[in-house]
């Protein structure tokens, strides 16, 4: 662990009070927070959302949103450079002083790297500004400072990135070059909020890497931001846990994690998955949901026959992408989304499909749906006992199979018309298919409301006026509208703190065990799908690596790829660190240097073998030549 001396802290945040103006009055969101961050050291401040990390941070640098305003308190900032201690909250928002602190001597790492850059100037453009703004430097040095920047965080090819457009990165490296613009003037302290929730494991990874060896090398503080306590155990020296906008404990990272002492600390530990949970151990939420069964979805399960052959079927799918290049030598190249996948999905149990971003893991998904023609394969769909190929399906047909099978999207508020009332959002469904007359539809729309744990009053408000995790049980009830077979969930839980995480992972398991319901769950949160799946598909490269039920995945493990993501999954506790050095030079998803037999070069046939009872492994076998 890093030693730095408390008795210095970089910022010194003492008995700070924000408001903000609503409609109903002030709002206190900020209540007499008092923090240090000791140089050198990482301090992570946790809490479920809407606890008031973010407006702390907003706080510190000047941003806060119209309607907030520091009440009182102080957050004295002291710089190593100068040997000075400001007090930014003393200091106006757009004032030369704060301008002069703001981007320079403390900077922020945002959660979404995409609305963090511009999509209308270079990565270039935007680094150098940093400097040219705080340091006067010229183009020429700008671009200079920038390219060993990019370095520093192991850019690809710095000199060419200082070129392209924010749209033309990967989510990775798009938080590299965040993190990159956030370091461009050595700062002193580094702001990281959430700097890692929408990206994989693998991923998450190397930019936590990235963050601790940067941090070494400039001797800066880091205020780390985050929900997740699998980061924190591996990056934090000291943490403090917030609820509505007040401490409730802090102390050094051993105290916490060995010794924690408040219930609500001891109630956000109990509501991560873990991969030790008993046999039925279910995750404990703060505010647990209460729900009731939607009479309407019991007996159309009732009225459905029951088959003991797959619901679901893949075989050798493929889909591939033709992408054109442009500038000096351009062509087109090919990517193979879906490279020979294939998989069952037997009725009522829920598969679990991980990887990486960009492993085929969508693309799968919207194949299963029908939003993409597969290029070859099959893709059967058992309808009433009789397999049927989707791609061989009439557009009425089409029409029938889509109240069968629904999907449940990773962002909840992008997915739900901001125009539309609850009521008018779950009703849509049973309008587009002609089910029931308008009476029988206000019924199931009150009954699918209370199934997700929310009154019947909230039909008359819109999407703005939900939590994340509300949000979520909306879009779930409207899944669930048509009575389908089959749910597609793709990342529902990604993007929600740990205890609304677990109110959404208990209500599927429910719906499921209630339903009898079929899940197919995108993640790339293995600890995530032990916990819900049955059986375990892990997709590499557009190809399935290894199948197995969730008990052999995590115990017995056989490709390298499906090893690599159990190792880079953060857990949290403090006697299983990750070995952030091991997992970012493993080149676990790169196939060709997976070693033999797993090995997979171009031109070779992904092909699954069985090495233990239903217990399958991707060892590649060279294409046979057509005739």
């Amino acid at each position: 662990m890093r030693q730095a001396d408390p008795a210095l802290p970089v910022l010194d945040i003492r008995d700070l009070v924000i408001d903000f103006a609503g409609d109903d009055g002030m709002m206190r969101a900020v209540d007499g927070v008092s923090l240090r961050v000791p140089r050198g050291s990482t301090v992570a401040l946790v809490g479920e959302s809407g606890s008031g990390k973010t407006v702390i941070s907003q706080a510190i640098l000047g941003i806060l949103p119209k309607k907030g305003r520091v009440v009182s308190g102080q957050m004295l900032f002291s710089d190593p450079q100068s040997d000075k201690t400001v007090d930014l909250a003393a200091l106006h928002p757009s004032s030369s002083a704060m301008r002069a602190i703001r981007g320079d001597r403390i900077s922020i790492v945002f959660q979404e790297p995409m609305t963090a850059l511009s999509p209308l100037h270079t990565i270039g453009d935007q680094l150098g500004e940093v400097v040219r703004l705080h340091r006067g430097a010229s183009e020429k040095e700008a671009r200079q400072i920038s390219a060993e920047m990019l370095r520093l965080v192991q850019f690809p090819d710095p000199e060419r990135a200082l070129s392209v457009y924010p749209f033309e990165l990967s989510g990775g490296l798009r938080q590299r070059a965040v993190i990159a613009m956030a370091l461009m003037c050595q700062p002193a302290l580094l702001i990281a909020d959430e700097p890692t929730t929408a990206l994989d494991v693998t991923i998450q990874a190397e930019v936590l890497y990235l963050i601790r060896r940067v941090q070494a090398e400039l001797h800066m503080a880091v205020l780390l931001i985050t929900h997740d306590f699998g980061v924190v155990a591996n990056m934090a020296d000291y943490v403090s846990v917030i609820y509505r906008g007040r401490i409730m404990e802090s102390g050094t990272i051993d105290d916490v994690f060995r010794r924690p002492g408040h219930p609500y600390l001891k109630s956000l530990l109990n509501a991560v998955p873990r991969f030790d949970m008993a046999p039925g151990e279910r995750l404990q939420p703060i505010r647990p949901i209460e729900t009731r069964p939607a009479m309407f979805l019991h007996q159309a399960r009732e009225a459905k026959p029951i088959v003991s052959a797959p619901l679901l079927e893949l075989k050798g799918v493929s889909k591939l992408y033709h992408l054109r290049r442009t500038g000096p030598g351009a062509g087109s190249r090919t990517i193979r989304a879906m490279d020979e996948v294939s998989l069952k999905v037997e009725r009522g149990e829920c598969l679990g499909l991980v990887g990486q971003s960009g492993s085929g893991k969508t693309t799968t998904a919207k194949v299963i749906l029908g939003a993409e023609t597969p290029d070859a394969g099959k893709v059967l769909y058992r309808f009433n006992g009789e397999a049927r190929d989707l791609t061989g399906l009439t557009s009425a047909e089409r029409f029938a199979f889509r109240r069968r099978v629904q999907l449940i999207f990773q962002d909840p508020f992008s997915s739900l018309s901001p125009r539309m009332t609850v009521r008018d959002i779950l009703a849509e469904p049973l309008i587009i298919h002609d089910v029931g007359s308008p009476d029988e539809r206000y019924e199931r729309v009150k009954e699918l409301i209370r199934m997700v744990g929310l009154n019947v009053s909230h039909l008359r408000r819109y999407p703005h006026s939900f939590s994340g995790g509300q949000r979520q049980r909306i879009g779930i009830a409207r899944a669930l509208a048509l009575a389908p077979e089959m749910l597609l969930c793709d990342e529902p839980v990604s993007a929600l703190d740990v205890s609304v995480q677990a109110q959404i992972l208990n209500l599927l398991k429910d719906l499921k065990a209630e339903l009898g319901l079929t899940f197919v769950f995108v993640s790339h949160n293995l600890a995530v799908v032990d916990y819900i799946a049955d059986r375990v598909a892990v997709m590499c490269a557009g190809r399935i690596v290894e199948i197995a039920g969730k008990k052999a995945i995590i115990e017995d493990a056989r490709h390298p790829y499906t090893q690599a993501l159990l190792k880079a999954i953060p857990t949290p506790s403090l006697d299983q660190k990750l070995d952030f050095a091991a997992l970012t030079e493993s080149g676990a998803s790169d196939p060709v240097q997976w070693p033999e037999p797993y090995r997979l070069l171009d031109g070779m046939h992904p092909a699954l073998q069985e090495v233990a009872p239903g217990h399958l492994v991707c060892m590649p076998r060279a294409r046979q030549k057509a005739a």
